[in-house]
């Protein structure tokens, strides 16, 4: 009779492995499982059109991803390698292969230094070389992909309300909101502020990111290379209207921006500051309908800098941010 507070040693079952059928029945359906997954992302044939970002549209946008790609490929070459090479040791130094040797005298290796500090240095090297190179290409204030345009850029100005984007064309007195019309194959630059919290203008198509803060100027440059219209918002969250911070960019042929230059002219509703004091009220503009003005007060950028460093705010009513 066995003692309970004894172990026998000499039972079989204590000396059982598990068997070959038992591994493949815990781990089969997990490893299927993800077998499957990959070859249904594969077979799919997913489409890219969604990923506005990988159909740019203009120089600016397509330096961007061009650099974006650079630097995707150089991690991968890192990740890559190093993934196959930890699966590959893994697999050929396990236990049952006993091809692994211990030596332990061994405390040093050219070999292993020159591979650990020089691929990094490598790495490094590339990456801040294309950063700097693609940093000058792209550069909002003078990119030097567009430096061999020879005609003067159209200027506009713009302004960003709680939730709506005022465009203004101060040569051609005349100011849009929610709607930005430029013509092709022409170089804009902007000049960008906010009347209230920081925003950040971004028109994936077309142009990247760039940050919009209250009471300070900064530029943004960008060219449409075909005309169409593209989808342009904020990226930076401003309180309970930032869904519908959105805005649509029409690039039409110099032609028919002429024409609606023209015709915004004689716009009956002219764009005071007061005017500009009630549009920046805080909206929701659901339906992102646009306005149109002529005769935009000169100076009206700057003053509305000038207003916001001096304490100006545009309160939020408490039953939008309660209801929202």
């Amino acid at each position: 009779m066995m003692n309970p507070g004894h172990l026998d040693t000499s039972s079989p079952e204590l000396h059982q492995t598990p068997s070959p059928t038992c591994s493949s029945r815990r781990y089969g359906k997990p490893v299927s499982a993800l077998i499957l997954m990959a070859l249904g992302a594969v077979l799919t044939g997913c489409s890219t059109h969604s990923l506005t970002l990988l159909h740019p549209r203009g120089p600016i946008a397509a330096t961007e991803l061009h650099m974006m790609a650079i630097d995707v490929g150089i991690m991968l070459g890192i990740v890559i390698p190093t993934a196959l090479l930890v699966i590959g040791f893994l697999w050929r130094y396990r236990a049952s292969t006993g091809k692994g040797r211990y030596d332990p005298k061994w405390s040093h290796s050219v070999a292993v230094e020159v591979v650990v500090w020089s691929i990094p240095l490598m790495v490094v090297g590339a990456l801040s070389y294309y950063s700097y190179k693609g940093t000058l290409q792209v550069n909002p204030y003078h990119p030097l992909v567009l430096a061999h345009q020879d005609h003067d850029p159209l200027e506009v100005d713009v302004i960003t309300t709680d939730w709506q984007w005022v465009f203004v064309y101060p040569k051609q007195h005349i100011a849009s909101v929610n709607e930005l019309v430029i013509p092709a194959h022409t170089a804009v630059q902007f000049h960008l502020t906010s009347a209230t919290v920081t925003n950040s203008f971004f028109i994936p198509k077309l142009v990247g990111q760039i940050y919009v803060m209250p009471g300070m100027p900064t530029e943004q440059t960008m060219l449409v290379s075909d005309p169409g219209t593209y989808r342009g918002f904020s990226a930076a969250l401003s309180g309970p209207g930032f869904s519908w911070m959105q805005f649509s960019t029409r690039a039409v042929s110099k032609k028919e921006f002429l024409q609606w230059t023209t015709q915004m002219q004689g716009v009956p509703r002219h764009l005071t500051y007061t005017a500009f004091n009630t549009l920046a009220r805080p909206t929701i503009n659901l339906h992102h309908t646009p306005l149109y003005y002529s005769h935009v007060q000169a100076g009206l950028f700057d003053h509305v800098m000038k207003e916001v460093r001096m304490g100006k705010v545009f309160v939020t009513p408490m039953a939008m941010t309660v209801h929202m």
